[in-house]
């Protein structure tokens, strides 16, 4: 049995090309910050007050506007399938204004361009940033559909890229329909994303904090994990 347990725990280990939980502390070569254009007001931190798992997790405190963007993240991406599984705390509830919490450069979409998770009409939401389109569709149904993230407390946020085009999310182990596009699913809320065919193309993963209007927001980040297969709450 004792055997057995060891070669699962090394199959988990070898599955997952990334998994951090800060109890060594930030270590800012392998999770460098990450600003483009303009860095005015964020900031990134070791915070040893607060923790999902531990003592220490990462602490984002982003500025309003643009240029008060600030993220940390890892270019350590599997080549296939992604699934990438962070447990954060949010300080304050996603308003109706657009904001990222998760921003990934793809080169599929451009020079300096990003596949973004964050948030508008107080849901949760992708953006692709090459035509602002948005998963779901920011209809009143598609607002309906996705799901807020609740503030103050720790949430485990997951989802995965295929090499197919396919887009899974999930809040708690939960599966949102919203953010869903698989060959086998049929989504109402995403005539936006599906209008073209998309494959992303990721060169990195980051989190943080980047508001398009004046919005303001701290949150926090541990327990991550980028990995070829899910992992799980």
């Amino acid at each position: 049995m004792l055997r057995q347990t060891a070669i699962l725990g090394l199959a988990a280990l070898a599955a997952a090309q990334v998994s951090e939980d800060f109890e060594n502390g930030l270590d800012e070569s392998a999770w460098p910050t990450y600003a483009l254009d303009c860095n005015q007001g964020g900031s990134v931190t070791l915070d040893s007050s607060d923790a999902h798992s531990g003592s220490n997790s990462v602490r984002v405190d982003g500025a309003g506007g643009y240029c008060g963007h600030i993220f940390f993240g890892t270019t350590n991406v599997p080549s296939g399938d992604i699934y990438v599984r962070t447990w954060l705390k949010a300080d304050k509830a996603l308003t109706d204004s657009h904001v990222s919490f998760i921003t990934m450069p793809d080169s599929s979409l451009g020079d300096k361009k990003h596949l973004r998770i964050g948030g508008q009409s107080s849901i949760l939401m992708y953006n692709r940033e090459s035509d602002d389109a948005t998963l779901p569709d920011l209809s009143p149904d598609g607002i309906a559909a996705s799901k807020a993230l609740p503030a103050g407390s720790w949430q485990c946020f997951e989802y995965h890229l295929g090499t197919d085009g396919t887009f899974e999310t999930w809040l708690n182990n939960a599966t949102i329909p919203a953010l869903t596009v698989t060959s086998g699913s049929d989504n109402p809320n995403a005539g936006q994303w599906t209008r073209s065919s998309y494959v992303p193309k990721i060169q990195g993963i980051y989190f943080g904090w980047e508001s398009y209007g004046g919005d303001i927001n701290t949150f926090w980040y541990d327990d991550i994990e980028v990995s070829s297969s899910r992992v799980g709450c």
